[in-house]
């Protein structure tokens, strides 16, 4: 793809899944961890077009995607996405998990479309936020600034995961405080 084609955005399809998934293991190896990656074509299929569940019933997905095509209809970017909720604005917003666009089409205005994709998204539906997190040395900084993009210095992340997301879990003694019960 050369810099003077313009890529399309569209939902991603069934079809599209196995190249989904193969930059997103591009992506793990940008980002310097690629051992962390293990993301197959069957998750990611039944998270974006099942819900991901596990019972035999299928369930509305909770992951959505878009991505950005060449003029084969290949994919060559993508965005990766769920909802989430502010309860101090009332509304739903968008968390944006991943953006990613190939070496080859950087410059074509993908990543820029794939944002302007889900920008358009929230406005439509009224959310408020169409938020993210990047890597602290990401160079994409600069182009998130130059759309407008505020880094968000005052909130802090915090994760449970491995051993402690395990260890509270044995706490959950209440009935109904897991999710669906």
């Amino acid at each position: 793809m050369t810099s003077s084609v313009i890529p399309t955005i569209r939902p991603a399809r069934p079809e599209d899944v196995p190249a989904v998934v193969a930059m997103v293991h591009e992506l793990a190896e940008y980002e310097r961890a690629p051992e962390q990656c293990h993301l197959t074509t069957e998750q990611l299929t039944s998270a974006l077009f099942d819900g991901g569940a596990a019972s035999e019933e299928p369930s509305a997905p909770a992951l959505f995607g878009h991505v950005a095509v060449d003029e084969r209809d290949e994919p060559v970017g993508f965005a990766l996405w769920f909802l989430n909720f502010s309860t101090w604005a009332g509304v739903h917003g968008i968390y944006l998990e991943d953006l990613y666009v190939r070496p080859s089409a950087r410059g074509t205005g993908a990543g820029r479309m794939l944002l302007a994709t889900l920008a358009d998204i929230c406005v439509r539906r009224g959310y408020r936020r169409l938020e993210w997190w990047m890597i602290d040395w990401n160079p994409a900084a600069g182009f998130y600034a130059s759309i407008g993009a505020e880094q968000m210095s005052e909130w802090v992340p915090y994760r449970l995961s491995g051993d402690a997301l395990r260890e509270l879990a044995t706490q959950a003694t209440t009935v109904g405080t897991r999710t669906g019960d």
